[in-house]
């Protein structure tokens, strides 16, 4: 399968692109891990927003997506969520899962942040996968809706 990566300001998105990201953060975060929680939290507004859709490359200017997302995560600034920049929302489609692409997605967002320090609100099932990309734990284990979670730090 090709991919398009994407890597764009809230306000560059186009309405179709936000609508693809909103419906695969739902698709994973409220139903499929029954979570009930207000996924616009205002951190979108002043994040970029990172994804890969599947689909060939096409003519410049043609809208987008013209595939399903795949992957995607948000790249929120220093003291939105954390006093460092944060990771989030960081969601492979359940079909793509087990593909390599959840760490092509977490190493392209760390790239695009570069060499700053990066906190993450991490599922603490995952603690392993971001302790390859350089985390480690800062918090205790603490649940957030419903789920085991632990801050990550790197850098």
């Amino acid at each position: 399968m090709e991919l398009r990566w994407h890597d764009r300001a809230f306000g560059e998105l186009l309405v179709l692109e936000l609508y693809a990201i909103i419906e695969l953060r739902e698709r994973v975060f409220v139903v499929e891990q029954a979570c009930v929680y207000l996924d616009a939290d205002g951190a979108d507004p002043v994040s970029r927003h990172l994804w890969a859709e599947a689909g060939e490359a096409g003519q410049a200017g043609q809208a987008s997506p013209r595939g399903p997302i795949r992957a995607y995560l948000r790249i929120v600034p220093a003291g939105v969520k954390y006093e460092e920049v944060s990771l989030g929302r960081i969601v492979t489609a359940p079909d793509a899962r087990g593909t390599g692409l959840g760490r092509s997605l977490v190493a392209r967002g760390l790239a695009a942040v570069g060499e700053v320090p990066v906190r993450i609100g991490a599922q603490a099932y995952l603690e392993r996968f971001y302790r390859d990309f350089g985390f480690h734990r800062a918090s205790e284990l603490y649940l957030e809706d419903g789920i085991p979670h632990v801050e990550m730090l790197r850098g």
